[in-house]
């Protein structure tokens, strides 16, 4: 990674997880993301802007698998989401192969372009959702 990007990276994540997220967490209308800790086993909350489609719900994220809560998605795929304030269980999934900046046309406006702007290794994911 370039020193660009890995300062970009560690700026924009310190922001997010120290200002950011605790803020946007509270918002009533805001999507959650709750996985669960890959080391410490505990449930890990991150807002996140996506669409749920039919059973599915879908995102990208803006560090691919440089993001904690992709790592641990990878540890275990199984999720909940908070959307208009209800929870959904589900099983993530990374997809390398689909073409995620075409992904975001699809998902929030505003989200979407912050996404393109801060993110420098965007990666699409979709949870299958069971309720």
């Amino acid at each position: 990674m370039s020193r660009y990007r890995e300062f970009k990276f560690r700026a924009v994540t310190s922001f997010q997880r120290r200002i950011g997220n605790p803020l946007l967490s509270r918002l009533p209308g805001q999507i959650l993301l709750e996985t669960t800790g890959r080391t410490s086993g505990l449930p890990r909350r991150t807002p996140v802007g996506g669409r749920v489609v039919g059973r599915e719900f879908w995102w990208v994220s803006e560090y691919g698998d440089k993001s904690q809560y992709v790592r641990n998605i990878q540890a275990d795929p199984k999720i909940r989401v908070r959307v208009k304030g209800r929870w959904h269980t589900g099983t993530a999934h990374l997809l390398p192969d689909d073409d995620a900046r075409a992904r975001l046309k699809n998902l929030p406006r505003y989200n979407s372009a912050a996404v393109r702007a801060l993110g420098t290794n965007l990666l699409t994911l979709r949870a299958d959702l069971t309720d």
